[in-house]
């Protein structure tokens, strides 16, 4: 895993200092000093900041070809790198390096862009210069697992793993987009292409680029496509499901450095940790609830001889590193799993570099409790409407009852409908009706913005390009391309690649192989989603290496007790020393956000997740343009634990 920076601008003089600069800015995500460097020609700058994962002695990068005449930089993981290789071998091509990044930029010589992504299976954001053709290129993998941002101003070309790093550039403009703030509100992040920084934009994921002569051109190499297999049998499908994600597991446990897995209650970093059975776990709880899933985890981990590892966080240390965590997003988000991943990150990193997790899972086999209002399952629907109308305590109360029945059809449902992070924030379903957001509804981001941030804009009108893409699937598939495009791309990767980059650990996830994908999507519906429950097919695959209760337990992923810490004094008082500064009236109707913060302390209302979103923004807004330069000296810097380990010499 490492950073990877680039610009193209004929007007900027000293580039090499331009460049170094910008790569301190992301020295983070690659601290091995060794295998770092720059490559100038011309117009061209690249710059690579490098965390040893395979080849360690030999990887270095920029990487060029036999003559000198193409440069690569190169930020993820080929886990098919050699068997292209050997098949680059047998065509003539020589290595100098046993590294997959090399597979990239001699698959470039002999198949092209396209020809080259069509055969990779892995996470990646790279970039090729062709002296040749005085052509740059790039590409993002499948999914957007790992980050690609640029930005085109005039003459001025830039492109890398982090937007921080964009600010060190001369003819960079930072400057607000005001266009991103609602997105932000109604998703608790931003789900426009264009970033919070005017001008800079995310690369999309499965496209690859080529800037030539000032012109920038995009192409589509890979989406989601749902060509439904109904010849395969119940049996059938779950062997296949078995077979393809033990082999992606397997492929994403190639390094020459120590591999470790998260661990939560859940079915999908359960599957993959049995599957894996890495000698080191690791599993996180906060002291004050709601939810400890670290008993269970550890359990299990018991159960299969693993060395099970747990961090347990306080309200005081959360609001302590919260900046800092915004820091190293880029832009804001508002997810409160944030927190437990960066303290998983943390505690992951004093002993492995390379972790593996479940993300994925859910967007590709069906596992979010909304998608069965989709459904033509009665169960579903009785069960959902009934259970919203109950207050917020009885539903708690039901829903640890539920849980220790024994298993009958729509348990899943009714427990999850209950008990799920989304509910337990909102306190309603988070059903996709596409006028109704998670956090704020359009109206009422409105209502708590200054005019200058106001537009007519729904999530529906952001959702309907994608939509149309897969309007012949199923409703259920449809829901399933957008929180690939949208919610797993935007807010689930984002928080994964930047928290974990951040202490220099490498997170990988093996759901999120092209082949898994490619086999999930020719699954029918019914088998993935029914009133057995939510990611059926994936459960009974799971079953052939898990105890029947882990198989089956409902999502919780890592609860957050943002209720119990705005409830508190000392929180709140912080939090409303927040929303109090003056440069907050700038954006916000500060009377407003200050009464949402106090009637939801006096429990006049459960605004819980509306407040954390606003706080999170303030928190970020004010670390990027209020106060950059002292937040850039405070948190620019190699985590202490990562720092520990370069010292000792045991970082790879």
């Amino acid at each position: 895993m490492c950073g990877i920076i680039a610009f193209s601008d004929i007007a900027t003089m000293q580039k090499e200092s331009t460049i170094e600069s910008m790569m301190e800015m992301i020295r983070h995500r690659g601290p091995n000093v060794d295998g770092g460097g720059h490559f100038i020609k011309d117009q061209i700058a690249m710059g690579f900041c490098r965390l040893s994962i395979i080849d360690l002695d030999g990887g270095a990068q920029p990487l060029s070809n036999e003559d000198g005449s193409i440069v690569i930089t190169f930020n993820g993981e080929i886990y098919n790198f050699k068997e292209l290789r050997e098949e680059l071998l047998e065509k003539g091509h020589t290595f100098k390096t046993k590294a997959d990044t090399e597979v990239l930029l001699h698959g470039y010589e002999e198949w092209g862009m396209e020809g080259t992504l069509n055969r990779v299976r892995g996470m990646f954001a790279y970039l090729i210069w062709d002296d040749n053709k005085k052509a740059l290129y790039g590409a993002r993998d499948f999914f957007g697992i790992k980050p690609l941002y640029y930005y085109k101003r005039g003459d001025t070309f830039i492109v890398g793993s982090e937007i921080k790093a964009f600010l060190e550039h001369p003819h960079f403009k930072k400057e607000l987009n005001k266009r991103a703030l609602k997105s932000y509100l109604m998703n608790q992040y931003n789900d426009l292409h264009e970033t919070f920084f005017k001008g800079v934009y995310r690369f999309p994921a499965g496209h690859w680029f080529e800037l030539k002569d000032n012109k920038f051109t995009t192409h589509k190499y890979w989406d989601a496509k749902y060509d439904i297999n109904k010849t395969r049998t119940e049996e059938e499908t779950i062997d296949e499901i078995d077979k393809t994600v033990q082999e992606s597991i397997k492929m994403h446990n190639v390094a020459d450095v120590p591999v470790g897995s998260f661990l939560s209650e859940g079915v999908d970093s359960s599957y993959v940790t049995s599957v894996l059975k890495p000698h080191e776990v690791f599993s996180v709880n906060f002291d004050n609830g709601p939810y400890n899933e670290a008993t269970a985890a550890e359990e299990l981990a018991n159960r299969e001889g693993l060395n099970f590892n747990k961090t347990t966080v306080t309200g005081d240390e959360a609001f302590e590193d919260f900046a800092e965590i915004q820091y190293h997003m880029d832009e804001p988000d508002g997810n409160p799993s944030v927190i437990p991943l960066w303290y998983l990150c943390r505690l992951a990193r004093k002993k492995v570099t390379v972790v593996l997790s479940g993300e994925g899972a859910d967007e590709l086999f069906a596992g979010y409790i909304n998608y069965g209002m989709h459904t033509e399952s009665k169960i579903v629907k009785h069960v959902s409407s009934a259970l919203k109308k109950l207050p917020r305590g009885a539903r708690y109360t039901l829903a640890k009852g539920i849980n220790k029945l024994p298993a009958f059809p729509g348990k899943v449902h009714m427990y999850t409908w209950l008990a799920n992070p989304a509910s337990y924030y909102t306190g309603e379903s988070v059903v996709y009706d596409l006028n109704q957001p998670v956090i704020f509804t359009s109206r009422q981001a409105n209502n708590i913005l200054k005019p200058a941030y106001h537009d007519d804009r729904t999530v529906k009108d952001t959702y309907y390009d994608d939509f149309q893409r897969v309007k012949d699937a199923d409703s259920v598939k449809q829901m399933q391309y957008i929180d690939l495009h949208h919610f797993m791309l935007n807010d689930i990767l984002q928080k994964a690649d930047k928290i974990s980059m951040a202490h220099s650990l490498e997170l990988r996830v093996p759901f999120l192989d092209r082949k898994v994908a490619e086999l999930a999507n020719t699954i029918p519906t019914e088998m993935l989603f029914n009133s057995k429950g939510t990611k059926w097919a994936l459960r009974q695959a799971a079953l052939k290496h898990l105890p029947e209760d882990w198989a089956n337990r409902p999502k919780l992923g890592f609860p957050v007790p943002v209720k119990s810490w705005l409830r508190e004094e000392k929180y709140y008082n912080k939090v409303r020393e927040l929303f109090s500064e003056d440069w907050v009236n700038e954006l916000f109707d500060q009377d407003r956000i200050l009464k949402l913060l106090r009637d939801n302390f006096e429990s006049k209302i459960d605004g819980r997740r509306q407040v954390w979103t606003i706080f999170t923004f303030l928190t970020w807004y004010k670390l990027y343009f209020v106060d950059f330069e002292e937040a850039r000296k405070k948190y620019e810097h190699v985590q202490p634990d990562v720092k520990e380990f370069m010292d000792s010499g045991k970082l790879v």
